[in-house]
């Protein structure tokens, strides 16, 4: 029998009253699919298998691929109804005298509406669709798009200002926009309405993993046949006191490097002291690989492998031994059939704290073995030259690690001086470009509450 999803619910007594229900429509067989790139970009998505290609606990599912393609309130104004109608809009020869000013309230509230979170999302969206030529005008192609783009902790800028006008006793200036403008799903929301896309509208929000979250879980919504496009990927745009303030006193940024704040941000180096905080966005488009082949997309990588775990540990700290971003690699791993020695580069999540990064060193060590001690395994985090953005991160880590097999050139860790003691012979990161072919890599992602998720890509079939 064909691999199905289950689902697990309860139900209440019956009502006799009630009329007879339907039979339920059985669940559609999950098709898997993916494809990245930058700003859009298309990487495919081949179904889970175990580790030797064929067996394992993921070998009956069905095969669907899919890949990657190509980041103050005011009162509205408009006609005022009378008695005998709307009032006529300046300008409006011939047309609907109320259209006009309904399409330009709409307009002002949707801009009002989005605060500087969702101004990236829906500007990086735009520049991945236009890359992997899908701007489609039928309904039937919008139906089948969703949007699957979080964010790690919304905009902290936005309740600033809102709680300065509580506290200067201002109440009737707070923007009628500002619950909008705070709810992190409305960068998916906005990109959706822009488009017009009906498919899935999600939004993870997972802390740093969000954006690796994001990409993965609308991989799955592909491959469970809910749509044939996801635009996908984080948000993030959290520099301002507060946000700044509340790091500080987790004593998670770096403070060494003040007056070098080039040089703050080191992952893996002897002399770090914690990360630097980035603002941005990234988007890919994501794709069944049969839709994509079917009009000649743009492919970039292939999503072969998805893995979570959660450490179950800390708040903040994850454990010693790294388990719960070795479960997250292994599990990435198992979907892809891949084995550890088969991945060329590795993207780490290294931030430059003092404790992560020496945990997850040890964990890509656990799992890759001879393969990383030998020097078989490039690996890098580009977070020494980005900082660490946050809910935005994995994505755009996730566009980083494509465009690496893409291009075939790895990137490298900069401001690394000093590696840490743990690296040793050929164990050690990037400290320069390293051009290569890549032919599978993986992105890791970690996050506040012990949340881990690794993304597996590799060159497109």
């Amino acid at each position: 029998m064909p691999w199905a999803p289950r689902i697990v619910s309860f139900a209440a007594a019956p009502d006799e009253h009630a009329p007879p229900r339907s039979p339920a429509r059985p669940p559609p067989p999950p098709r898997l699919l993916l494809g990245c790139g930058p700003a859009s970009a298309a990487p495919i998505c081949q179904p889970p298998r175990g580790r030797d290609g064929a067996g394992g606990r993921h070998a009956t599912r069905p095969r669907r691929r899919v890949h990657l393609g190509p980041p103050r309130g005011r009162r509205l104004r408009g006609a005022r109804a009378r008695r005998g109608g709307p009032t006529p809009h300046r300008g409006c020869r011939g047309e609907d005298v109320g259209a006009a000013p309904i399409q330009g309230r709409r307009r002002r509230a949707a801009r009002e509406g989005r605060g500087r979170v969702r101004r990236g999302g829906v500007d990086q969206a735009d520049e991945a669709l236009r890359d992997a030529n899908w701007l489609p005008s039928e309904n039937e192609k919008k139906e089948r798009t969703g949007v699957s783009i979080g964010g790690g902790i919304g905009s902290i800028s936005d309740i600033l200002d809102a709680s300065q006008l509580i506290a200067e006793n201002r109440l009737r200036r707070l923007s009628p926009f500002f619950i909008p403008k705070i709810l992190i799903n409305m960068a998916s929301g906005h990109v959706s309405m822009k488009y017009g896309f009906q498919g899935p509208n999600h939004a993870a929000v997972t802390a740093c993993a969000t954006g690796a979250h994001s990409i993965g879980d609308a991989t799955r919504m592909i491959q469970f046949g809910d749509a044939d496009v996801m635009v996908a990927g984080g948000t993030e745009s959290s520099i301002d006191a507060l946000s700044i303030a509340g790091f500080s006193r987790l004593r998670a940024l770096s403070t060494k490097y003040n007056s070098l704040p080039q040089a703050s941000s080191r992952p893996f180096d002897c002399g770090r002291d914690g990360f630097v905080i980035g603002e941005g966005c990234g988007v890919m488009v994501l794709e069944a690989l049969d839709h994509a082949m079917e009009r000649g997309a743009k492919i970039y990588a292939e999503v072969r492998g998805y893995g979570m775990s959660g450490d179950a540990h800390h708040i903040t700290q994850p454990q010693n031994d790294g388990r719960g971003a070795i479960l997250a690699m292994e599990r990435a791993l198992e979907q892809s059939g891949l084995q550890a020695d088969q991945i060329d580069y590795l993207n780490a999540h290294a931030t430059s704290t003092p404790l992560g990064d020496a945990v997850e060193a040890t964990a890509i060590k656990s799992v890759f073995g001879h393969h990383a001690t030998s020097g078989g395994l490039a690996l890098s985090s580009t977070k020494g030259a980005i900082g660490h953005l946050l809910g935005a991160a994995g994505s755009v880590e996730a566009i980083f690690t494509v465009l690496a097999i893409h291009h075939g050139v790895a990137p490298p860790t900069l401001n690394l001086e000093q590696p840490d003691p743990l690296f040793e012979s050929a164990f050690m990161p990037l400290t320069a470009a390293k051009k290569m072919p890549i032919r599978a890599a993986i992105s890791n992602s970690f996050g506040f509450g012990g949340t881990n998720a690794s993304l597996l890509f590799s060159c497109p079939p």
